[in-house]
């Protein structure tokens, strides 16, 4: 269907789903190389991830290995996660409801997030605005935001339509998950 603005007609957009999205990636189209995640039946190029990112995504990785090793989670490092037909967003990481199977027959959705972090540097607006509208949309209970170049803790609670009606800013202190009371991360070692 054709939409208008200011009484012009404008070219009708096709969504991908996320079966026409795989099979791009099933014939070449999509290589292991690109960086890219699947918004709103659009595909998304990502920047590369620097020096910096991939630290403190280790860091939290690393900070949040306890409960994984108690069973309490299961972390996820920039996979998938099914929100939808039209949307597969690759968080930064995952705490994921433990699963028998890891997650090997089908991906994660919503409902089994325990806590969802991206870390931002350059695409920290499409991360606070796209992408945790999204996130609150499908009902992922916690978000949190590492702003490396403020050194901040952004947290995101309690989803709605488009929002979450909860945020904090954190800067020192401990942070621990609503859903995994045996998580605490000590907010200054996560931005040193």
């Amino acid at each position: 269907m054709d939409t208008t603005l200011n009484g012009r007609t404008l070219p009708a957009r096709r969504r991908l789903d996320v079966g026409a999205y795989y099979r791009m990636a099933e014939v070449g189209i999509l290589t292991r190389d690109d960086r890219v995640e699947l918004i709103d039946g659009e595909i998304i190029d990502m920047t590369p991830i620097g020096s910096a990112h991939v630290g403190k995504t280790n860091r939290l990785s690393r900070l949040v290995a306890q409960a994984v090793a108690e069973g309490f989670a299961l972390v996820s490092v920039q996979s998938p996660l099914r929100l939808d037909s039209y949307n597969e967003p690759e968080p930064d990481l995952m705490l994921l409801r433990p699963r028998a199977d890891d997650y090997q027959l089908s991906h994660p959705t919503a409902a089994d997030v325990l806590l969802l972090v991206e870390v931002a540097d350059s695409l920290l607006a499409y991360d606070r605005g796209i992408k945790l509208a999204l996130y609150a949309r499908h009902g992922v209970p916690e978000v949190w935001i590492v702003d490396i170049v403020d050194g901040v803790v952004e947290v995101f609670l309690e989803p709605g339509d488009s929002s979450f009606a909860v945020k904090e800013q954190r800067t020192e202190g401990v942070l621990t998950p609503r859903l995994i009371p045996a998580v605490a991360i000590d907010v200054k070692a996560l931005l040193a």
